[in-house]
């Protein structure tokens, strides 16, 4: 295992994580002056659970490309191999996933529409990114490795099942 690949992925990820997931949502949160909520009901409780399994999801993913793709999500770091291993078994974009689940719990802790809004926006954005940017480079990249990829993982719902796992 390299060290600098990990390094690189987990520096930038750790910036991209905080502007995306954590800078903008307090925005949004703080212009629509959301309140913490009073009491810990099962709002609360489902999306601390989301937000865990979304960053845990997330660190996975981050880890798996530096370590197994020797690159990093930075798309002008990309990985040198293509990643079809850890999450990647399941769902092509678990990192993407695991970031909407973070905000979708967020959002549910503060029952807050505004950051909901914001959550349809960023997924708007990283579906147009995944689709008219990083998936052709992936194809240009890996070619009938990635193509067969696709036939056997999702873009955006997991298939828990041998051929996936498999892929």
């Amino acid at each position: 295992m390299k060290i600098a690949p990990l390094a690189r992925s987990l520096v930038y990820s750790a910036l991209f994580i905080s502007f995306v997931l954590v800078f903008l949502p307090a925005q949004v949160l703080r212009l629509s002056q959301a309140k913490t909520p009073s009491t810990v009901e099962w709002p609360q409780v489902v999306g601390m659970v989301l937000v865990a399994f979304g960053a845990v999801l997330a660190i996975w993913c981050v880890v798996t490309f530096g370590t197994i793709g020797q690159g990093s999500p930075a798309p002008f770091d990309p990985p040198r191999r293509l990643v079809i291993r850890g999450p990647y078994r399941f769902v092509r974009n678990p990192m993407y996933v695991g970031s909407l689940l973070a905000l979708g719990g967020a959002a549910l802790y503060f029952t807050s529409l505004p950051l909901l809004g914001f959550i349809i926006f960023i997924w708007i954005v990283e579906h147009a990114l995944v689709y008219f940017y990083e998936e052709p480079t992936l194809r240009r990249t890996f070619g009938d490795d990635y193509e067969q990829y696709c036939r056997g993982v999702r873009r955006w719902t997991p298939r828990f099942n041998r051929r996936s796992a498999n892929a």
